[in-house]
């Protein structure tokens, strides 16, 4: 799922016929994986339209302004844009092309900013225009920048890099490791580009506040066996960051510092050189890279660069501080959860307070960097929305006659989290506890599952939701995406889609299944795992996954009758996890009532009848045997 921002603008002879601007969720002059966030300075449809929603595609000409968005924003749009603007509801490239042809004379040009296209959304337009006789022309100085005076400026903090504690390879060791593979590979390139805001960043261990909730900064790399250059806004960098980069020296582990904007001339310069091969990932380059890349001889392609599939796999370090980030997250969790059972009968918490207690808890905690993106707390038909978050005013007040959705997560300088529970304090209706006991199942399911090395997690995705598929139900989003350390919540290439890489031992990946009935509730039980090495009875280089989330689940809406023996085994031994890795940690922080709390929800379950019902050491043997009868009966 790629998201985009672009603008286009149509010439004809010479003259300037329109403008269109098309954004979904987040892209800036650097590609970097889907993001829902934008910098304030690439806010271009708002800027251009008045509509502030994350996908959209807005065309200008001398005597029309329309707009394209999904459904989800229709009512919105209707009241952003003013009397100048028509909104149109087809969002497909297909619906686009046609109005374009429409308005467009045949042989006319569309031009485009390459900065914001991708390969693939180039490709897409092309294959729709040019049976028609129009055909797209690159721009690369945006059009819509020239006439935005007062654009936001660029972030006044300085480039940072990670603390050595936080490290376990060095950017020189990552170098290294990445002209290893352009020498094993058979193609013999000479170059990596990377485009991706985060390919960067890991290589250099470094990071940045360009972007809201996410710690990327705006850059472009081109490594060779001999050079490093690094395009960044040079101003930026610090001193003792040039002495950590080695930028004042020559060699092949010296980083040569250019403008972010220079990145363009320099690759051409480079392009022009005999024997040279440039190898790109093109999932995530952008077509003003790509289209100097030339003759075709001289371009390797991938969908993703070696820097995104080596930083896929955590090394040791990176995996054990990325498990202790989770323990201290599950810590501000379990706070606010706790809180919310106090608060919530007493009438006054809204989903826009609950989503502001959960990033004071965690700003609380160690090396806490904020959160990961913007809460989703919702409840009663918003948490039917998958993606809903709360506005500023008007949200929607808390109770205990209706389920609870919180979408949760923060950055930490050891590691990114992302978790999501769904709990009700009332009475749960029969059909709401099926459900979620069935959403519940499917995370179990996937969680549990052996496969051998190298599965893609698209083969494996029906697991998560087999258990609604039973009784007709499903859910609409995606099952599970990849997870940094202190990066994207979001971070390609690990999940379970179809343009997924298969899945190896020190890959993290939430695993997310859910339910939404319209106009009523939602359910999504969210956790992320790694993936970690299995010993099965005959076969070798077995991986199942690991939870690292370590947040109990609502036990009122859990009705055991319809888990398995293995299912509650795994459940049970879930809950010894989190008294045995958080249990010390709310000791440490002297948090003895949270404590008490966590412990009341881990105590283990016993398959006893139709709801969840708690084991005791203090039960006799005949109450015990009774039960045993009754399942029997």
């Amino acid at each position: 799922m790629l998201s985009c921002v672009w603008l286009l603008a149509l010439w004809l002879t010479g003259h300037t016929l329109a403008v269109v601007l098309s954004e979904q969720t987040e892209r800036n002059c650097s590609l970097s994986p889907p993001s829902e966030y934008i910098a304030p300075r690439d806010a271009r449809m708002a800027f251009m339209t008045g509509f502030t929603g994350s996908a959209g595609t807005a065309i200008v000409t001398p005597t029309k302004a329309a707009l394209w968005t999904d459904s989800r924003y229709w009512v919105q749009a209707e009241r952003q844009l003013d009397c100048n603007w028509e909104l149109e509801k087809d969002v497909s490239i297909i619906s686009i092309a046609e109005w374009l042809i429409s308005e467009v004379p045949p042989g006319g040009e569309i031009g485009f900013d390459p900065f914001l296209f991708s390969l693939q959304t180039q490709e897409n337009y092309n294959m729709n225009l040019e049976p028609s006789n129009r055909s797209l022309k690159s721009i690369p100085v945006n059009q819509v920048d020239k006439v935005w005076t007062a654009r936001p400026p660029l972030p006044l903090d300085n480039i940072t890099r990670l603390p050595d504690r936080v490290i376990q390879r060095s950017w020189q060791i990552k170098v290294e490791d990445i002209r290893d593979q352009m020498r094993d590979n058979p193609y013999e390139p000479t170059a990596v580009l990377l485009s991706a805001l985060d390919e960067t960043a890991w290589l250099f261990n470094l990071r940045g506040n360009d972007i809201p909730y996410n710690p990327f900064f705006y850059s472009y790399t081109l490594l060779t066996m001999d050079h490093i250059w690094l395009f960044v806004h040079t101003h930026r960098v610090s001193e003792e960051l040039k002495v950590y980069l080695n930028a004042s020296c020559e060699g092949s582990l010296c980083v040569q510092l250019k403008e972010y904007d220079t990145v363009r001339d320099n690759l051409k310069e480079y392009v022009a050189q005999p024997g040279v091969k440039v190898w790109i990932g093109t999932e995530y380059t952008n077509y003003a890279l790509y289209e100097i890349i030339t003759p075709e001889e001289k371009l390797l392609t991938s969908s993703y660069s070696p820097v995104l599939t080596t930083k896929a796999v955590k090394d040791e370090t990176e995996q054990r501080i990325l498990r202790d980030a989770h323990v201290r997250d599950a810590v501000a969790v379990i706070q606010l959860l706790m809180w919310l059972e106090k608060a919530v009968p007493q009438g006054k918490e809204t989903e826009r307070t609950a989503a502001e207690y959960v990033n004071k808890c965690r700003s609380k905690q160690k090396d806490s960097r904020g959160p990961s993106f913007e809460t989703i707390s919702a409840s009663g038909p918003n948490a039917a929305l998958a993606h809903y978050s709360p506005p500023l005013e008007a949200s929607r007040r808390l109770t205990v006659d209706e389920m609870y959705l919180i979408d949760s997560g923060g950055q930490y300088l050891d590691g990114t989290t992302d978790i999501t529970r769904t709990v009700h304090w009332g009475t749960p209706t029969s059909m709401q506890k099926d459900a979620y006991t069935r959403v519940l199942m499917g995370n179990i399911e996937l969680s549990r599952t052996i496969f051998p090395s190298g599965t893609r997690g698209v083969n494996m995705e029906m697991l998560g939701r087999r258990a609604l598929w039973e009784v007709g139900l499903n859910y609409g989003h995606g099952t599970g995406h990849g997870v940094g350390n202190y990066f994207g919540v979001h971070e390609w290439p690990v999940g379970f889609q179809g343009n997924n890489i298969p899945f190896r031992s020190g890959m993290f990946t939430s695993i997310e299944p859910g339910y939404y009935k319209e106009n009523d509730f939602g359910i999504r039980i969210e956790d992320v795992v790694v993936v970690v090495p299995v010993q099965t009875k005959y076969g070798h280089n077995y991986m199942t996954f690991d939870t690292v989330s370590l947040v109990p689940y609502d036990r009122k809406l859990i009705d055991t009758s319809l888990l398995s023996s293995e299912q509650l085994r795994w459940l049970n031994n879930y809950y010894d996890t989190i008294r045995r890795l958080v249990g010390p940690e709310l000791d440490k922080q002297k948090l003895h009532e949270e404590k008490d709390w966590m412990l009341k929800n881990t105590e283990p379950f016993s398959a006893s009848g139709s709801s969840a019902s708690v084991c005791s050491s203090s039960l006799t043997l005949i109450a015990l045997t009774v039960t045993f009868l009754h399942n029997i009966n």
